[in-house]
């Protein structure tokens, strides 16, 4: 595991445990370990979907309140990730990964993955 500081607020300093990368020679600039991507906001959990060239779909659970019924309800989402150079070896359709909230990269992506969580055995 990596530790990386990134900015708060105000000179104030977060420290953000990093998932260890074996490529450590990644050229891309949209990286948040070897590039110069900051990463700031929400963090989420969820399931890779879908696979694409720099960029994965992943999909999680949530419960909503539906305040008519006074019951919750299950809910899906489904959020857009920049997967960086360095782990496209490492992520595939399925396995369980951990995404950071970063500047807007394009229309729909707006998260970074920092974290490859559970392998798909």
């Amino acid at each position: 595991m990596e530790k990386k500081k990134t900015k708060v607020g105000k000179g104030k300093m977060k420290k953000i445990l990093v998932g260890a990368v074996k490529n450590s020679d990644c050229k891309d600039k949209n990286c948040p370990i070897h590039g110069s991507l900051k990463i700031r906001g929400r963090i989420f959990e969820g399931i890779v979907t879908k696979k694409l060239h720099k960029r994965i779909a992943i999909e999680f659970e949530r419960m909503t309140y539906v305040r008519k019924y006074e019951r919750y309800k299950k809910s899906k989402t489904k959020i857009h990730a920049r997967l960086p150079i360095c782990m496209e070896d490492e992520v595939n359709v399925g396995d369980l990964i951990k995404i950071q909230e970063c500047r807007p990269l394009s229309k729909i992506i707006h998260f970074v993955v920092i974290k490859n969580k559970e392998n798909k055995k």
